[in-house]
């Protein structure tokens, strides 16, 4: 039988990622902790406790990632431990994420920091967080101090994760803390994570100037649930002006974030040397004139699509293509950040990481200049307000024992980052069916 070989970039990088809350457990000073203890809040009644038990033993999933071929890792750091009260910093915390990063490093790893990756501190939360203006000056403040420690062990840095989710789901949706439902106060708090973003973009510049700074931007693929009404167009490109452009905008061209904002902040223009893309879905976007508080549009899931665990969304693999060539525009590094599955038993995440990354492929093989790839996640970790449910690992995690058993698409994405290809005889092995689809032959 004829092999074929999709090879990647020499220097790619592949690996995974976590955030502190999810991973390191006893995580007690923030915000999300706080909200984990009212009734109601998160879907099956759990907590995230001990987590995957990160901030005592890291190292054992580092040997883990290390030995199925990785070589970079995308962590977070958490504020509230290591500026646990206003203006007080512990040096003991960042000593323990400097020893995770000599971990890492130590292991052929290369780390990528998020620093802030959705929690807060509680003694800022309760100072009105993103809502309050001063917060961007108190989160420069806490940037110097974590990249001054940190600096000499990490290149790559992403400032804020997903801040356009941040404030949905905080400020509009209000299924994350502080639960609001404010379109306008979500806007306001996004223009304040933005403005935090350029501050934070020209300390680490300040403090280490060969960095390499961007954001993590989660982006979906919006598309007319009914392609031959206008209305339904027209609400497809407002989702994806107000989701995915309102970042890029400003970041690229300063553009400070608003429905009817044309406001330019010169601090914020120009302010990342990489983009990060976080990939996971694409949705169908309906006019709706019962909604005026979602701007009279409504986004749902493809009902004739794949769908993963709880419906979290449609595995739909072209989408990671189609973004990857409009994000190239920007003339800038990618790296996928993340990109991931719900699956708990497994069937479907093989298929999803030979598709997504055939995808991946395809656009680097038009000159898209991809960097890395994280999959979402090394490890099962508590997924915020949808708790144990929803499980994104590569490896199993039995929360209550902490248990740790690789999935079989474990032993796939080892084979692609050891031969830095995606190789025939890889899909042969682990997704069989798809060789029709991706090379137009059958095998039996």
């Amino acid at each position: 039988m004829v092999e074929f070989t999709f090879h990647f970039p020499s220097g790619f990088l592949w690996g995974t990622a976590t955030s502190s809350h999810q991973v390191e457990g006893d995580n007690t000073n923030n915000d999300w902790w706080r909200w984990e203890q009212e009734p109601g809040r998160i879907r099956d009644g759990s907590r995230s406790g001990r987590a995957c038990d990160w901030w005592r033993n890291a190292e054992a999933d580092f040997d883990r990632a290390a030995a199925m071929g990785q070589n970079a890792h995308r962590l977070s750091i958490e504020w509230s431990r290591i500026e646990p009260r206003e203006g007080v910093f512990d040096d003991a915390a960042l000593d323990r994420y400097r020893e995770m990063l000599r971990g890492l490093r130590e292991r052929g790893i290369e780390p990528m920091v998020t620093l802030h990756h959705f929690t807060n501190p509680l003694w800022l939360a309760e100072q009105g967080g993103w809502e309050n203006p001063l917060t961007v000056e108190r989160f420069e403040r806490y940037v110097r101090h974590a990249v001054s420690a940190l600096k000499d062990l990490c290149r790559l840095w992403c400032t804020i994760n997903e801040p356009n989710v941040l404030a949905y789901m905080g400020w509009n949706e209000g299924k994350w803390p502080p639960g609001k439902r404010d379109f306008g106060l979500s806007m306001q708090v996004l223009r304040h994570l933005m403005r935090a973003h350029a501050r934070a973009y020209h300390v680490i510049h300040e403090l280490q100037p060969e960095a390499q700074v961007g954001i993590a931007h989660n982006m979906v693929i919006f598309e007319p649930a009914h392609p031959a009404s206008p209305l339904d167009r027209v609400i497809a490109r407002l989702h994806d002006r107000m989701f995915n452009r309102l970042v890029l905008d400003a970041m690229a061209a300063g553009r400070e974030p608003g429905l009817f904002s044309f406001r330019i902040l010169t601090a914020l223009r120009g302010t990342y040397d990489f983009i990060g893309l976080n990939y996971y879905t694409r949705r169908l976007s309906a006019f709706d004139r019962r909604s005026p508080a979602t701007l009279f549009g409504r986004t749902f899931l493809n009902p004739h699509g794949e769908l993963s665990d709880g419906e979290y969304g449609e595995v739909f693999p072209e989408g990671l293509y189609l973004l990857l060539k409009r994000l190239a525009r920007y003339g800038k590094p990618i790296y996928v950040t993340e990109n991931g599955i719900p699956d708990a038993d497994d069937d479907q995440r093989p298929r999803f990481l030979v598709r997504h990354l055939h995808a991946m492929w395809r656009a680097i093989q038009q000159n898209v200049p991809v960097r890395g790839y994280f999959h979402w996640s090394l490890v099962d970790n508590f997924e915020w307000a949808e708790g144990w449910t929803l499980r994104f690992g590569l490896i199993e995690v039995d929360p209550e024992t902490q248990a740790r058993r690789p999935r079989r698409s474990a032993d796939l994405y080892a084979e692609v980052c050891r031969a830095n290809a995606l190789t025939s005889e890889t899909i042969i092995r682990h997704t069989p069916e798809l060789l029709e689809e991706m090379f137009g032959i059958s095998i039996g």
